[in-house]
């Protein structure tokens, strides 16, 4: 009932800005009311929904940092008890003591928002954001009034915000009304363990992950679209795929991991198979997915960024380009980057099976080189900047480190 009613929130013009107005005037006048704590850091992953992704890189290694033993860290969870972590303390999302810890907090820690729709920030808080990807679709302020929620996509109070490149940084700094030397090109701390992976490594995540570990590995990992959605206002996917067709043609060589993007896991309109499909949508780690696997299938996912950095084959299956382009927008043509494109699934399974793999690494590393500037040493070169900005100074002394 509660995501329902978000949603509506999100979705509806009125909720939205009644909710919005009154929120925000509420929060702001509670800031004055309490007093900052110094040593307090929030971390919030996909706004409440996960403990992963950067936010739980850098978590990782503070907690292993004796820089950081002073401070109190907190995640904040829409469902706490789902939740373990080995340090700190879980809270729930929406809660007086979520916006009192948020206010509070000498620092926030996240890779979408903190603010749940409004618009403030403690007054001593560093907000650091290091995003969840590096976008082909467009985003924030780039959306089309009619094709966007309402709900406010501008980064209000970001200090710093990771990138991966030039291009990540341009892009992210118009759709979110930020100033360029905001940006830490420093790549995302969730990809550091993306690099010089051995096969050992990828051995032992398909056995970790339950599949064959004689077969080769597809991970088909296509975007949402939420101009497509139920009544109940859930997102669901339902791409041109018969996988029945991919058994036939593929299942003697490979398996396929089917990994749906969390706004349409749920609601999942894909028949799968338990011997060559295998749904791994709520498996909580994704690099696990993409390290066990040997090609990717996707769309207009950012995954394709991180994905470059294993140097292993990408196609780009883009069935409804035109469509997507019309309703939510491209910022560029991603079918001019890769194998594949605008193609029949018949055509995909093809060069699935006879894909010119020198020619296809090609192609990944001129695509890694143009967009991918920066990867290896987020998590390290992310912990730094943070203790940097919070170090515990006099208070008129405080001014963010670019």
């Amino acid at each position: 009932m509660k995501k329902y009613v978000m949603t509506l929130v999100k979705y509806l013009k009125p909720l939205y800005f009644t909710y919005f107005l009154f929120g925000t005037l509420l929060v702001n006048i509670l800031k004055f009311l309490i007093l900052p704590e110094d040593n307090l850091i929030l971390f919030v992953s996909f706004g409440g929904k996960k403990f992963d992704d950067s936010p739980r890189m850098i978590y990782e290694k503070m907690i292993q940092d004796p820089r950081f033993d002073r401070y109190e860290l907190v995640w904040a969870f829409h469902e706490p008890s789902n939740f373990d972590i080995p340090r700190g303390k879980a809270i729930k999302t929406d809660s007086f003591q979520y916006y009192l810890t948020a206010l509070k907090a000498r620092s926030w820690i996240t890779n979408s928002t903190v603010e749940r729709g409004l618009n403030f920030k403690g007054r001593r808080t560093f907000y650091f954001n290091t995003w969840h990807g590096t976008p082909i679709k467009k985003i924030g302020a780039d959306l089309s009034q009619s094709d966007k929620p309402v709900k406010r996509k501008a980064q209000w109070g970001v200090d710093v915000m990771t990138a991966q490149s030039t291009y990540e940084s341009a892009v992210c700094s118009q759709a979110f009304q930020l100033d360029k030397e905001k940006f830490f090109v420093c790549g995302l701390p969730r990809n550091d363990d993306l690099v010089n992976v051995a096969e050992e490594t990828q051995q032992a995540m398909k056995k970790k992950i339950g599949i064959p570990l004689d077969k080769k590995v597809i991970l088909y990992a296509p975007t949402y679209r939420e101009y497509e959605r139920d009544s109940n206002f859930n997102c669901v996917l339902d791409p041109s795929i018969h996988f029945g067709n991919w058994k036939k043609e593929l299942g003697n060589e490979y398996v396929v991991l089917l990994r749906a993007h969390y706004e349409v896991a749920k609601v999942l309109n894909i028949e799968t198979d338990d011997e060559f499909v295998f749904n791994v949508s709520d498996y909580p780690v994704l690099n696990d997915l993409m390290i066990a696997s040997d090609l990717l299938i996707s769309d207009y996912s950012s995954i394709y960024f991180d994905y470059s950095i294993l140097n292993k084959p990408m196609i780009c299956y883009a069935y409804d380009y035109e469509e997507y382009a019309d309703k939510r927008g491209l910022y560029f043509d991603i079918r001019e980057s890769l194998p594949g494109g605008s193609i029949s699934e018949g055509e995909l399974l093809h060069l699935v099976k006879n894909l010119l793999y020198q020619e296809s690494l090609d192609l990944v590393r001129a695509f890694r080189e143009k967009y991918v500037e920066s990867y290896g040493n987020a998590t390290t070169a992310s912990v730094d900047k943070i203790f940097e900005n919070i170090a515990l100074v006099e208070e008129s002394s405080i001014q963010p480190v670019e």
